[in-house]
């Protein structure tokens, strides 16, 4: 930039030599220079200003546009928007075979606290826990009194219990919307159902989560927005299982039982009409998980799924099943039966003495111990451990249930000549209640073998692999049926529905080792009707003991064969089976007229 100075010397020598006043040429100057310097903060001024009025203009076009869009969209509520992942708050119901509600959601609130907006903190505390008794006025007044800015007081309240934390009228106490998880039926399916609890939290909505059973195998499908709320359908029907239930519940105070388990499992598909577990639990208000003692004392522990147990003779029809199948035997074949079976330093005794022979079907009949090691010798170990494995007695049972994959049978480490014929009836490898539920549906319903699953099944199931000919699988039916009508289950008819099945009673084993006297697991596994299988029902009692003909009775054919027929004679009618009724005698009807 090039600045004319205010005193030029030519002119200054030039206005002395006409006698003029130098310093006027300077005043001049800065007039001409203060001029200049205005005229360019003017014009940058100018320049500014219509800056200016183009941005507010662009606003002003910007506001108006956006105020036409929103007059001409549909109305909706405001979102809050986070930085990270949103919260997702809803989850699908649970419902039966029937459609007919087993979970859902209920909208409540939850109750927190802004310590330092309480007015009367002491006040507040001790109405609190009037409200709430399990507060503690001690720690309610710790945390009102100290530096926290938030705290969580209730995570969900009754309508009750938020209209006495209304009344209370403190500003610091404030309600949060959330939905819950409710299982308007209580403790029925409670061990299906397993439970749900809050994942993440804020104050406005809560995260529903699985924590047990199918809402825990299913979470992710429960809490998907794609499945646009489509309920969980299950195999169960609620009806049966609320009757399967209370019969059960009663059978077990009867016989003094500790614990029960039934599974109903159609015999054709493997889908599961019932599984109860006593003692249970309201899955409304899930109870802590035992951290010291025997899990199974727990109500959490599914006695159905998670209880692995010897289940004793239930095991002898696998092995008359797999000789017949193999043309070692037939139904006839005489097994000798002269005790007792030495093997080594071992001994194998009956319950009684059967005399020195017994027919293939009266072993079962009879429930022959010696017999059936004697046909387990005949199978041999590696035959019979191919076909437990093809009934799925190796593996964890594949039902929709988080827990079944952690109950695998104990199989023996060394799968011995021994083991063979103490497994063929029921003793040296354990398995749970499911577990026997799969294989007799397997074997009985024509011998194809069977999936169980808790799901509706909305179309036909596929064939599954051949485990014994539709031949072997109706001579088994007939033996069961058999030892209903003249044999240890003499207990379990119930007239019309043609029960066939087999007792099974295993001495329990102590935690070092050996086993005790008094104390057994009693299960009957059955199929009806006999002659069609439709059901197949296995009702295992722990450690029962009555009292009756003046001795203790601890096996199955006294404790939990009674408790089984009942549970037929209550479900069978709501399952639509019709009793059939054997037309009387001809001879012995009278005829009358009016």
């Amino acid at each position: 930039m090039i600045r004319t100075p205010l005193r030029p010397l030519a002119r200054i020598l030039e206005a002395r030599e006409k006698g003029e006043n130098p310093d006027q040429i300077e005043r001049e100057n800065i007039r001409r220079r203060h001029e200049e310097m205005r005229d360019k903060a003017r014009s940058r001024a100018e320049g500014r200003l219509v800056v200016l009025c183009g941005f507010f203009m662009i606003a002003f076009v910007a506001v108006g546009v956006r105020m036409g869009h929103l007059s001409a969209s549909v109305p909706s509520e405001p979102r809050a928007s986070t930085t990270g992942a949103g919260i997702t708050a809803q989850r699908a119901n649970i419902v039966d075979r029937e459609g007919r509600i087993l979970a859902t959601n209920l909208s409540t609130y939850s109750l927190y606290a802004n310590p330092q907006n309480i007015v009367d903190k002491e006040r507040v505390a001790q109405e609190l826990v009037a409200i709430f008794p399990e507060m503690k006025l001690e720690r309610l007044m710790k945390d009102f009194t100290g530096k926290r800015k938030f705290l969580w007081l209730r995570r969900k309240l009754s309508p009750e219990q938020m209209q006495a934390v209304h009344d209370i009228g403190d500003p610091g106490l404030e309600f949060g919307p959330r939905e819950m998880r409710l299982y308007p039926n209580g403790r029925l399916a409670a061990h299906i159902l397993g439970g749900a609890s809050f994942g993440r939290e804020g104050v406005h909505s809560a995260e529903v989560i699985g924590t047990a059973g199918v809402e825990k195998y299913f979470d992710d499908y429960l809490r998907d927005p794609a499945n646009d709320g489509a309920p969980l359908e299950l195999s169960i029907d609620l009806s049966v299982q609320a009757a399967a239930r209370e019969v059960l519940y009663g059978g077990m105070r009867l016989m003094n039982a500790k614990g029960a388990t039934a599974v109903l499992m159609e015999a054709q598909t493997g889908a599961i009409v019932s599984m109860v577990s006593l003692p249970d639990f309201d899955p409304n208000k899930r109870p802590q998980v035992l951290t010291q003692g025997d899990a199974s004392d727990s109500p959490l522990f599914n006695r159905a799924v998670q209880g692995v147990y010897e289940l004793g003779s239930t095991f002898k029809i696998f092995a008359t099943a797999q000789a017949i199948d193999s043309n070692l035997v037939n139904a006839h074949t005489m097994i000798d039966t002269k005790g007792p079976l030495r093997w080594g330093k071992f001994k194998i005794r009956d319950f009684h003495n059967y005399g020195p022979s017994l027919s293939v079907t009266d072993v079962i009949v009879e429930s022959s111990n010696i017999g059936t090691a004697r046909i387990a010798m005949q199978i041999g170990a590696p035959r019979q451990q191919e076909f437990l494995r093809s009934l799925g007695f190796f593996d964890a049972t594949p039902v929709e249930l988080t827990e079944a994959a952690g109950a695998k049978p104990l199989l023996p480490p060394n799968w011995s000549e021994l083991s063979a014929m103490t497994i063929s009836y029921g003793h040296g490898l354990s398995a749970s209640p499911l577990h026997l539920a799969t294989g007799y549906a397997s074997l009985l319903n024509g011998g194809r073998k069977v999936t169980p699953t808790l799901l509706k099944q909305h179309s036909a199931p596929t064939d599954g692999p051949r485990v014994v000919s539709e031949q072997t699988s109706a001579i088994s039916r007939d033996m069961l049926r058999q030892v209903v009508v003249r044999g240890t289950a003499s207990f379990g008819e119930v007239e019309g529905y043609k029960v066939g099945g087999k007792t099974g009673s295993a001495d329990k084993p102590k935690p070092r080792g050996g086993y005790y006297d008094d104390k057994v697991i009693a299960t009957f596994a059955s199929v009806f009707p006999a002659d069609d299988p439709k059901y197949v029902l296995i009702v295992t009692l722990d450690e029962p003991s009555i009292e009756s003909l003046g001795e203790t009775r601890r096996t199955a054919g006294w404790t939990a064969v009674p408790v089984a027929a009942e549970l037929i004679t209550r479900v069978a009618p709501l399952l639509g089976l019709r009793p059939e009724i054997e037309s009387e005698n001809p001879e012995m009807i009278t005829l009358t007229s009016n």
